[in-house]
């Protein structure tokens, strides 16, 4: 089974927009379409507490057909418009869907930031992890995120093996961002942050692309928008993950980056199992 990960930075944006950004968006759309993966799971939608409108849905059928589209939006008290979730799975596949909520500080459970399909041998379950912030004033609830995210983790994996992905915000090790000295205390490289990872994995997870590239340099997920050279540099950083369950990690055949072309921000990441 295929299968691709991609932080969007607006769905909306992406569907409707003539923007440069959005012609670049759409370009990576059909990338995705050509490798015809059974799920697409895609975070930061940004659209409303309605959900996706008939026009965004028409367009999604029009270039990406034969799929399924879940989603969860952002609500009250949550801000509007803000983070988000969203699944297309193929037709022919019936996953049950959940919505789940980790008893996340603030308004984090209200903010669509998770979705998991149920299958029969697996769960496949995407996040939008919350950033810790300017001047790091999440941190501290970012801390409690972690934690409750790997309990949760922890117990679909009781039930049955697990597929998480999505855009964690964190570098996990110094190899995984182009300049580590430059960025100890910045949101996404805290030692805090890592060491929640860290955790994350030790509860029984492994990082798929370490796992297939080994200690590979130089290949990032993300690259700064505000950057006007980020990519062109290729000064980026590694945070969006494919993790599975140790016990199916040999069932792994290939975890990678697609290629974006010269779009800044996230690339999309895809993994391949013997399921």
């Amino acid at each position: 089974m295929k299968f691709i990960s991609w932080n969007i930075d607006s769905l909306n944006a992406a569907l409707t927009s003539e923007s440069a950004r959005a012609l670049l968006s759409r370009e990576v759309l059909r990338t995705i379409k050509e490798h015809d993966a059974d799920v697409i799971a895609i975070q930061e939608t940004k659209l409303s507490a309605n959900g996706p409108s008939k026009k965004h849905i028409s367009i999604i059928e029009e270039n990406l057909p034969n799929y399924t589209v879940v989603w969860r939006s952002s609500v009250e008290p949550a801000r509007k418009g803000y983070a988000g979730t969203m699944f297309l799975y193929k037709n022919y596949l019936q996953p049950k869907v959940h919505y789940p909520s980790i008893g996340a500080p603030t308004t984090m459970d209200a903010e669509g930031r998770m979705i998991t399909l149920e299958f029969d041998d697996f769960y496949l379950t995407q996040v939008y992890t919350p950033n810790a912030g300017d001047g790091l004033k999440r941190l501290s609830d970012r801390q409690i995120w972690d934690e409750k995210y790997a309990d949760y983790l922890e117990r679909l994996d009781k039930e049955k093996p697990v597929l998480a992905t999505g855009d964690y915000n964190v570098a996990h090790k110094e190899i995984d961002l182009a300049h580590p000295n430059n960025n100890r205390r910045s949101a996404g490289f805290t030692d805090e942050e890592r060491q929640g990872f860290t955790n994350l994995l030790n509860r029984g997870f492994t990082d798929t692309f370490r796992l297939i590239n080994g200690d590979v340099e130089g290949v990032y997920s993300w690259w700064a928008q505000r950057a006007k050279t980020s990519k062109i540099n290729n000064s980026g950083w590694r945070i969006d993950y494919w993790l599975v369950s140790d016990r199916i990690k040999d069932k792994v055949v290939k975890s990678e980056m697609i290629d974006s072309g010269p779009r800044q921000d996230h690339t999309p990441i895809l993994i391949e199992l013997n399921m």
